[in-house]
């Protein structure tokens, strides 16, 4: 024991290739005194890989309040503690909140060993704008809170950005589908760095087709990103109206929106949501 508190090093891991781990978290890793994993399990394998022989301890939603008094503890006594998840960053949809935050309060030091995120490699390759977004996590497991909680996003304008898993994404779609509106524009990214990695881009209405279609598809970890609501129609210039409403004129709603997007290059759910108002009006 040393005279210095130790710190808390918040290290994100690989989400699925192992090579995507920074050497400072290799390091990291290797010099603590003690490695605080979701599921020592599955990390043993990773430090194992590496080589790095660090003492694991479990840390999960199920045991976090009782493991934290003894982190804290050994923290105090001058050792360095290293937090890390099964995959990614540590507390985004993972375990280590209350740990982080009883660190802070303690005044002890808390240090991000920063890498991996699905939320953040998935924003990167979506094509979806990223000068703003929302990350909503797990949406409810249940059907009538999932509906609520996306209903209660409808008019959300930032991007939208969830995870799922392989047994709720069927249904998870069909209800965005149903409280977001089948035209709305999102990407799905499908076990990000893995062998069967895949990105998909459409509709929200083809996305949940075309899973329904491929049971192969369904497997997996998701990132579902789903682009925000457009913003008032007269956003939209003179011009491009001009080009809908003449549309509309001969073609239902959904061709006519998907006609004048490729006139005239705008998100097709803007001219969509466009098309609404005016029959609205």
């Amino acid at each position: 024991m040393t005279g210095t508190a130790g710190v808390l090093y918040v290290v994100a891991t690989p989400i699925g290739n192992l090579q995507d781990i920074t050497a400072r978290a290799l390091d990291t890793l290797g010099r603590v005194a003690v490695v605080a994993a979701e599921d020592t399990r599955h990390s043993r394998k990773l430090l194992a890989h590496y080589g790095i022989g660090t003492p694991l301890l479990a840390l999960h939603e199920h045991n976090e309040r009782e493991q934290t008094q003894s982190l804290l503890a050994r923290l105090a006594a001058g050792e360095d503690v290293a937090l890390i998840s099964d995959a990614g960053t540590p507390l985004i949809s993972d375990p280590g909140f209350y740990l982080v935050r009883a660190a802070r309060a303690a005044g002890l030091q808390v240090v991000a060993v920063p890498g991996a995120s699905a939320c953040i490699a998935a924003l990167s390759i979506a094509g979806l704008p990223t000068d703003r977004f929302v990350f909503e996590g797990f949406l409810p497991s249940k059907q009538v809170a999932r509906a609520k909680r996306l209903q209660a996003l409808q008019d959300e304008s930032r991007t939208l950005v969830f995870y799922e898993s392989s047994h709720r994404i069927v249904a998870c779609l069909a209800d965005m589908v149903a409280s977001l509106g089948g035209e709305r524009q999102a990407v799905l990214a499908r076990e990000l760095t893995k062998t069967f990695e895949t990105t998909r881009g459409g509709s929200l209405q083809e996305l949940h087709d075309w899973l329904l279609a491929d049971d192969n598809q369904q497997r997996g970890e998701f990132v579902i990103m789903v682009h925000g609501r457009s913003g008032q129609p007269d956003s939209i210039d003179a011009a491009d109206r001009h080009v809908l409403e003449v549309l509309l004129q001969e073609l239902p709603l959904k061709q006519a929106a998907a006609l004048a997007a490729k006139i005239t290059g705008l998100p097709r759910n803007r001219l969509y949501d466009y098309g609404l108002e005016l029959k609205k009006r």
